[in-house]
């Protein structure tokens, strides 16, 4: 068995045996990786609230056949401190990290980008920096958009047409009057422009107003319909 040392985020974790915990988390050069934190539900334990989820940490990690083993755990951003701290933040964090483990399906898959983006999405949480919503809202957006699944939102993804009053998420952005679907449903101008910021990170649009109702909901369908499965996070804020 090697050792290999990499940066991650905790992403969830799980409880093994008496002391123990399976650490998901995902490493900026390793991908998503699960490995098991021995002794880390002990009260005397070195590095156990070093590996609580939003924690971005050094690992020291050993190879294993199934499953690696964290052997060394060092701080390198507290985010989860902050963040605990609002409860508002405390949810978007959820969705942020919840939508990461959905994405990176496969283990040991390297996704620099999206490593990248998370850790600037925390790091936005933990500083407060804006809205916890608007966050999670442009992190999932921008995640899905990383993955492939980018929404057309400047012209009819039928005919071209500039004016478009309705999104279909089936049919994978904006239509026009003339040629909308019947799944799609009515946008206002300044969703489309809430959405399109989402996207883009444009922090002057998204500052400057809470995001409409119908904006969480795009999100919340976006996202649902393209990993072809709900964030759970999401349903839990709207219920």
């Amino acid at each position: 068995m090697g050792l290999y040392r990499d940066e991650g985020v905790v992403l969830r974790t799980a409880k093994l045996g008496e002391a123990d915990r399976i650490i998901t988390i995902l490493t900026r050069g390793h991908g998503k990786i699960r490995a098991v934190a021995k002794g880390v539900r002990r009260t005397k334990s070195r590095f156990g609230a070093r590996l609580e989820p939003f924690m971005r940490v050094d690992l020291l990690i050993a190879e294993g056949r199934t499953l690696d083993t964290v052997s060394q755990a060092e701080s390198v951003a507290a985010y989860g401190a902050s963040i605990a701290a609002d409860y508002e933040a405390y949810e978007a964090a959820n969705i942020i990290v919840e939508t990461i483990d959905k994405l990176a399906s496969s283990e040991h898959e390297c996704v620099p980008a999206q490593y990248r983006l998370l850790i600037g999405a925390l790091n936005a949480l933990a500083k407060h920096a804006h809205t916890p919503r608007a966050i999670s809202g442009s992190y999932v957006m921008r995640a899905m958009a990383l993955a492939g699944w980018t929404p057309r939102l400047a012209a009819c993804v039928v005919c071209g047409k500039t004016e478009c009053a309705y999104l279909s998420v089936a049919s994978g952005g904006v239509m026009c009057e003339a040629d909308h679907t019947s799944d799609a449903r009515r946008i206002s101008p300044q969703a489309a422009r809430q959405l399109q910021a989402l996207i883009q990170g444009d922090w002057t649009v998204l500052d400057a107003a809470p995001l409409q109702r119908v904006t969480e909901e795009l999100v919340e369908d976006w996202a649902e319909y393209y990993l072809e499965r709900p964030i759970r996070s999401l349903r839990l804020i709207d219920s």
